[in-house]
């Protein structure tokens, strides 16, 4: 997520009341993830597990819960909480705008483009020529539409990321300040949910197609014509490269990368990230031709078992 404008350390400093290292002016262009993190980011961690990997990331800035020496080249604010404060700048630079009608004035609707009656159309959304936003689409703030996209009925683009932080008091949930990002030629079915990235883009890159009831979620990227089928649900910073096929009720977890034309059939479960063109099956997902073979030769148990007792 970029600022509006170049901030200082002090500035940041100030905004989350927080005691810094490093140049007064040093520059501050934003704040993201670490997956996603840029030169002159900010990034947060916690725990001493990922201190290295934070401080040795491409991020200039890091909101960190200790003093450790500073990284040449990079600042450091100090907080004694830093998943509240990387939460004080999302509320900062991206608060919560109530809404005040169907369509925000903000919004731009290209030409040609129908939205049905019942649809919401958030502020500052951007939606291209030619779509059809059926009824009861709801599509948050900030979200990017391109050419030629239909969404169906109950489709939801740009709900917050599943993301908390498990407190003794309870969980804290990390706010989102991200956006959905939808090319051109994209197809969405009835009812899925798109979540938007926490501080970067849920992208889904043109020509793919989604079935209905898909879930996808935060910072995931699926590449272009992607097929993905009833039922599937994926989970946050997924990759999926182009002319992926994945089949109903697929679940995948986080962080992982499905390669180019990899085909995952029906009700498979997906752990790791999986090499491009190759079909796989099962939970955990391998290939399939082994797989089956694996399930053949279970179900040979029982026999083989009767006849050690007989022998």
């Amino acid at each position: 997520m970029k600022f509006p404008q170049k901030h200082t350390l002090k500035q940041i400093a100030t905004i989350i009341g927080v005691k810094y290292i490093g140049a007064d002016d040093f520059p501050v262009l934003g704040m993201n993830e670490i997956h996603v993190v840029v030169p002159g980011d900010i990034v947060f961690v916690d725990h001493p597990k990922y201190y290295e990997k934070a401080l040795n990331s491409a991020a200039t800035v890091v909101l960190i819960n200790k003093e450790v020496d500073c990284p040449e080249g990079k600042a450091l604010l100090i907080s004694d909480d830093p998943f509240r404060d990387f939460n004080k700048l999302t509320a900062y630079f991206k608060p919560f705008e109530g809404a005040h009608e169907n369509i925000a004035a903000t919004a731009r609707i290209g030409k040609g483009t129908v939205v049905q009656p019942g649809a919401f159309i958030g502020n500052n959304v951007e939606i291209g020529e030619n779509c059809l936003i059926h009824a009861n689409v709801c599509i948050y703030d900030n979200t990017i539409i391109g050419n030629n996209v239909t969404i169906h009925a109950g489709s939801v683009l740009g709900a917050d990321a599943f993301y908390y932080k498990n407190r003794p008091t309870g969980f804290d949930k990390l706010l989102s300040g991200g956006r959905v990002v939808i090319e051109d030629h994209v197809d969405l079915g009835a009812l899925c949910t798109i979540d938007r990235g926490v501080t970067g883009d849920t992208t889904i890159k043109k020509g793919t197609k989604i079935d209905n009831q898909v879930h996808v979620g935060h910072d995931t990227v699926i590449g272009e014509k992607c097929l993905i089928a009833s039922q599937t649900g994926i989970a946050g910073c997924v990759v999926i490269e182009n002319e992926v096929t994945i089949w109903g009720q697929v679940g995948m977890t986080s962080g992982i990368t499905i390669g180019e034309k990899a085909v995952i059939l029906a009700q498979s479960g997906i752990s790791k990230s999986l090499p491009g063109n190759t079909t796989y099956f099962g939970y955990p997902a391998e290939e399939a031709r082994k797989k089956y073979k694996e399930l053949a030769s279970i179900r040979k148990i029982p026999f083989i078992i009767e006849k050690i007792g007989k022998d």
